[in-house]
């Protein structure tokens, strides 16, 4: 197969493309919205983001090599002296997400789609792991999982790409939807339906519709949907989807797990049944939703063609993905670093994890705000008292305006908690108070930047 390239023709099936000077065109196979990345002959798209506008830099991208540019119809007059081929649209950003599904359509490759509220990524990159076993691998890279995300995981792929793994993310109506008709995956899961992003998807319906977007363009497709059956809301939903496969720990269900036992510092022990086919792993990540990620992965890979000892394989090469559920042992203390986002119940499956981890019997749960829950954010805090049981081995510490409500619920239960009104205080509590040979868990959503009482913990136990 030759290499992949955007013709002349390609340009003219965008939506409201208008073209000066095609005669100059030739085929391209890189298309670059950083002018920094360019290369001899690439084409440049002009995009306006919320920092940067990609036409103040057309200039620039043509001298370091762009055959041709893309720029809002807008600009014409502006550009019209350059010496390139320069594709003009009413917006281009859909016009990047139009050249990526042209693009995606190129691909001689399976597309999956992966999105939820919790563990989409941690499930994207199990998935890459596994598929690396038999296939070429391209996968979201970061969190490149919205509108532009999207388009520019899929102009990462080759023709040599065999399995594409695009994870979309939203928090918007209408986001999934968007990037589900660019990349018109083939196979589909949605890992969960939680409580995240309450403050724009109104509520756990309102998640589901959002999420949603992703099963109805596939079964457009006449792709296979992946249905996690322990999830109330997919399960409710599931009659929707004929050519689906069922997987879950309950139920009879296609690909069924089950989590045999804990090793003693936490590790999952899980079993996995298909058809007449078993088979044991022992995770190398912490958490029980980190077995139910892994199941997900597995369920797609075992529909992929990926047997059981390819899969077994892959499990020992399994990495955390930094800020989620990542383990750091240090000789007076184990700290568990879940600090890249947070919401209701990824904070519930943290708790139940520093639970079982044996190493100590002192637990510190190092707690910050739980953002986008929108007019239910007080009461999602209290609710959270509900994971917690009286421990005198357990001390809560929390930071942000809402944690403070759930102090106020721990302290009925005569559970140990102190919360900071201050960072400061929070970060010199961590430095100096009496905290050795403990199990310490630091969580919350993203802008409160846990990661910083992260760094403070590994600068004292190093």
């Amino acid at each position: 197969m030759g290499k992949i390239k955007i013709t002349l023709e390609d340009l003219f099936n965008v939506p409201t493309s208008e073209i000066f000077n095609p005669d100059g065109f030739k085929p391209v196979s890189k298309i670059e919205i950083d002018s920094r990345k360019i290369s001899k002959g690439s084409l440049f798209v002009a995009i306006k983001g919320e920092k940067f506008d990609g036409h103040k830099f057309i200039e620039e991208a043509v001298k370091q090599g762009a055959s041709s540019i893309m720029i809002d119809k807008k600009y014409i007059k502006k550009f019209s002296k350059l010496n390139v081929p320069v594709v003009a649209v009413e917006d281009t950003t859909k016009a990047y997400g139009s050249l990526a599904n042209i693009w995606r359509h190129k691909l001689n490759a399976v597309v999956i789609g992966v999105t939820g509220s919790n563990g989409k990524t941690t499930t994207k990159e199990m998935l890459a792991t596994i598929l690396s076993e038999k296939f070429r691998v391209v996968k979201t890279a970061a969190n490149n999982n919205n509108h532009i995300g999207v388009p520019l995981t899929i102009f990462s792929a080759d023709e040599k790409c065999e399995a594409l793994i695009l994870e979309q993310g939203t928090n918007h109506f209408g986001e999934i939807a968007y990037s589900a008709k660019i990349s018109q995956p083939v196979f589909a899961v949605i890992t969960n339906i939680g409580e995240s992003h309450l403050e724009f998807l109104k509520n756990i319906d309102g998640v589901y519709k959002e999420k949603a977007a992703l099963f109805n363009e596939t079964d457009k497709m006449g792709g296979k949907i992946f249905l996690n059956m322990d999830d109330p809301t997919i399960k409710s939903n599931a009659k929707k989807f004929k050519n689906a496969v069922k997987y879950g720990f309950n139920g009879k269900v296609d690909v069924k797990g089950k989590v045999t036992g804990f090793t003693p510092d936490g590790k999952t022990k899980i079993k996995i049944g298909y058809g007449k086919e078993n088979f044991e792993v022992v995770l190398p990540v912490y958490g029980e939703t980190n077995a139910k990620n892994f199941l997900a992965a597995a369920a797609i890979a075992i529909n992929l063609g990926i047997n059981k000892k390819q899969i077994v394989a892959a499990a020992e090469k399994i990495k955390p993905v930094h800020g989620r559920l990542e383990a750091k042992s240090f000789e007076n203390a184990f700290v568990i670093d879940d600090t890249y986002n947070a919401s209701p119940a990824s904070v519930r499956s943290a708790l139940d994890l520093i639970k079982r981890i044996k190493t100590y019997s002192k637990k510190i749960v190092v707690l910050g705000d739980i953002f986008e829950l929108g007019n239910q954010s007080v009461k999602y805090h209290k609710e959270l008292v509900n994971a917690f049981t009286s421990n005198k081995n357990m001390v809560v510490l929390t930071v942000g305006n809402y944690m403070q409500h759930l102090v106020k619920e721990l302290r009925k239960k005569n559970i140990k908690s102190i919360h900071f009104f201050v960072r400061e205080a929070l970060s010199l509590y961590l430095q100096y108070e009496e905290i050795e040979n403990s199990v310490i868990l630091v969580k919350g959503s993203r802008g409160m930047k846990m990661e910083e009482f992260v760094n403070i913990l590994e600068k004292r136990f190093a």
